[in-house]
Formats: structure tokens, sequence, C-alpha cells
């Protein structure tokens, strides 16, 4: 599944997946808001995933991010 990501989007998920704020994760990729909604709603279309919670399930499963964090 991680395939039919963009890296962009794969960067935005991990960054969800790590707790930042849509406003976090634009300043840290020098983003608008608007753009980091976008692809959250991409990344959660894609993968027919369809809160936050199941976002940051995925990432742990793939191993974009550590369950210890």
């Amino acid at each position: 599944p991680l395939e039919r990501l963009t890296s962009r989007q794969r960067e935005v998920l991990q960054l969800i997946a790590q707790g930042y704020s849509t406003k976090d994760i634009a300043k840290q990729l020098d983003l608008s808001v608007k753009t980091v909604e976008a692809h959250r709603s991409q990344i959660m279309s894609t993968l027919d995933i369809h809160d936050v919670p199941g976002l940051v399930r995925f990432a742990i499963r793939h191993g974009l991010i550590s369950a210890e964090m």
C-alpha cells in the first residue's frame, strides 16, 4: 500500500502519525496548510482510511513510525 503514495504523501503521513498538527507540518515542509490538508485527504482516499487514528495504526504497521514513541 505504501507504494501507492508519493514520497511527499509518505512524508506527510509520517508527520501526522508522529502527532504533528497540520500547521506544524505545513511549517516544517514549507507548504500551505491547505496543501497539507489536501495531502491528508488524498492519503486517506488512497489507503481507504477514514480517520487520523487509522493513519497512525497504518504508519506503525508499515514501519513509518515506532509504537514506542
